[in-house]
C-alpha cells in the first residue's frame, strides 16, 4: 500500500462530476488497484475514490497548470466504466510504501458458533436437569443448533442467534414441525436463545409455545460475574 499526504485538488468525471479544491489530503493506493482520497474527517469514508480494476498514470502538467503550482497529475481510469479521477498534486508532504501481505480477514467475537459451543458446555443455563444430546442435530431442512433433553427427559430443540428476530423464530418453528413427526423425538419443545431478542420475535415465540432465553456472552465466557455487579 502506498500512502501519500499531499496538497492537491481532485476532479471526478463519470456518471457524476465532482470537484475537491486544493487542500492537504491522504491518498491511498492499494494493492488491489483501488485509489482513495481521505480528509481528516468523515471517519472511514473517503472523499472520493476509484474502485478496481483501474489504472494510474502520472503526467506532467501543462504550462498553465504549472503556473498554478501543479507539480504532477495523477490520472486514475476505471477499466470497466471509463470513469476518470484526476488528482492534481501541488506538494507532496509524505510518501511511503508498505507491503501488508495477505490479510487473514475479520474474526468476529460472539458469533453464533461461539454461542453454540458455550451453551453446549453450559447447557444448565436452559434450566435444571437439562442435558446435551448433540450440537448441529441434522434434519431434512438443516441442522438444529442444539438438541437437548429437559429434566423430564423430553426433547428440546434450541435455536441460537446473536440477535433474535422473527426470522429466527420462523426457522425454529419449521424445525419443530419436522422433528415432531419423528416418533423417536416427539414431543419436541423449542427454546429460542439469543444475546438480544426483539420484542416482536419474543411475542411470536411465546404465541407458538417457544421459550425465550437471553444469553449473557461475557458471563458465559467467565469475563463478567452478574452476581457481583452493583447494577
Amino acid at each position: 500500500m502506498r500512502l501519500v499526504i499531499a496538497r492537491c485538488s481532485v476532479d471526478y468525471a463519470g456518471r457524476l462530476s465532482a470537484h475537491l479544491p486544493i487542500a492537504t489530503r491522504l491518498l491511498l493506493l492499494k494493492a488491489d488497484g483501488s485509489v482513495l482520497v481521505h480528509a481528516d474527517s468523515l471517519s472511514y469514508k473517503p472523499l472520493n475514490w476509484m474502485s478496481p480494476p483501474c489504472a494510474v498514470s502520472v503526467i506532467e502538467p501543462d504550462p498553465e497548470q504549472a503556473d498554478l503550482g501543479v507539480a504532477e497529475i495523477w490520472k486514475v481510469t476505471q477499466a470497466k466504466t471509463g470513469d476518470l479521477l484526476v488528482i492534481s498534486i501541488h506538494e507532496v508532504l509524505h510518501d511511503t510504501t508498505h507491503e501488508l501481505g495477505v490479510d487473514p480477514g475479520l474474526q468476529k467475537d460472539g458469533v453464533e458458533a461461539h454461542l453454540q459451543k458455550l451453551l453446549a458446555e453450559q447447557i444448565e443455563l436452559l434450566g435444571d436437569g437439562y442435558r446435551l444430546v448433540r450440537r448441529e442435530y441434522m434434519t431434512a431442512i438443516g441442522p438444529v443448533d442444539i438438541l437437548a433433553t429437559d429434566a423430564a427427559g423430553a426433547s428440546v430443540a434450541v435455536e441460537i442467534k446473536r440477535r433474535g428476530d422473527i426470522d429466527g423464530v420462523e426457522q425454529l418453528t419449521r424445525y419443530l414441525e419436522l422433528m415432531n413427526r419423528d416418533p423417536r423425538l416427539a414431543p419436541v419443545t423449542g427454546v429460542f436463545a439469543a444475546q438480544e431478542i426483539k420484542p416482536q420475535a419474543r411475542t411470536l415465540a411465546l404465541d407458538r409455545g417457544i421459550r425465550c432465553v437471553t444469553l449473557d456472552y461475557d458471563e458465559m465466557r467467565g469475563l463478567d460475574d452478574s452476581h457481583s455487579r452493583l447494577f
